[in-house]
């Protein structure tokens, strides 16, 4: 297999969360993963904007996907830092946009970026998540 096709493998296989939310994979490499994801009233807070935890759940879960895309075969990530700063409300009916880059790529730690879009291209949040590296190993029976 070669590295477009595990890249696109990986990009593909989201877990059910994403499913659940509606986010779809647009681009993914090895340093960016670009996604989106429709604002539905499902994923609204009480003023008819995107609710601050769905775009929290959106940028992890597109960091997520760009930090699985760099594992080793044996390894899995988890996040255990993230900081969001809130810039912009998204209304009901537009997109978000994720846009997820690499700050540091190390052996046990990588460090995420994703700048959360609306529609109209200005920047809503950013967000910057630290996901751990480390062997995965199935729970015993």
């Amino acid at each position: 297999m070669t590295e477009d096709e595990l890249v696109q493998l990986v990009a593909d296989n989201q877990p059910a969360f994403a499913l659940h939310v509606g986010l779809r994979i647009i681009r993914a490499t090895m340093d960016e993963v670009l996604a989106e994801m429709p604002v539905t009233e499902a994923l609204s807070n009480r003023n008819g904007v995107l609710h601050g935890g769905a775009i929290m759940g959106f940028a992890d879960n597109v960091g997520g996907t760009a930090a699985q895309i760099n594992l080793r075969p044996g390894e899995a990530t988890t996040t255990i830092e993230s900081k969001t700063n809130f810039l912009r409300p998204i209304r009901i009916g537009d997109v978000a946009y994720g846009r997820a880059i690499a700050l540091h790529k190390g052996r046990t730690t990588m460090v995420w970026q994703t700048t959360i879009t609306r529609g109209d291209g200005k920047v809503a949040a950013i967000v910057t998540q630290t996901q751990m590296v480390m062997e995965w190993k199935d729970p015993a029976p």
